[in-house]
C-alpha cells in the first residue's frame, strides 16, 4: 500500500478543510491506492510483454500507411464498437517491413 502511506496527510488535510466524512475519506483514499495499483499493474505488464515500444495514434505516420483511412482508425479509438457489440478485424503485419 505504498501509496496510502504518500497520499494519505494530503488528502487527510484536504478532508478535513472541506469537513468531508472519515467513510469520504477513506473511499477517496482507497480509489487512490486501486488506481495506483492499476497503474503500476500496467507497467508491469507492458514490461512483461517485452514490445519493442509502446506506439500510440499521434505518433502514428498517416502518410506512411497505405491502409484503412485516418477518420475510420480515429473513429475506432472511440471503442464506440464495444458498445454496440460489434467485431473489428485488422490485418497485416504490425511492424512496417524492413
Amino acid at each position: 500500500m505504498a501509496c496510502l502511506a504518500t497520499e494519505w496527510p494530503g488528502l487527510a488535510q484536504q478532508a478535513a478543510q472541506d469537513e468531508v466524512s472519515f467513510a469520504d475519506f477513506l473511499e477517496k483514499l482507497l480509489n487512490r491506492e486501486l488506481a495506483a495499483r492499476e497503474q503500476r499493474k500496467r507497467a508491469t505488464l507492458l514490461k512483461l510483454a517485452t514490445m519493442s515500444a509502446v506506439k500510440t495514434l499521434e505518433q502514428f505516420d498517416w502518410n506512411a500507411g497505405s491502409g484503412a483511412p485516418k477518420a475510420q482508425i480515429l473513429e475506432l479509438a472511440h471503442l464506440a464498437f464495444v458498445e454496440r457489440a460489434e467485431n473489428v478485424v485488422l490485418l497485416g503485419p504490425s511492424e512496417p517491413a524492413s
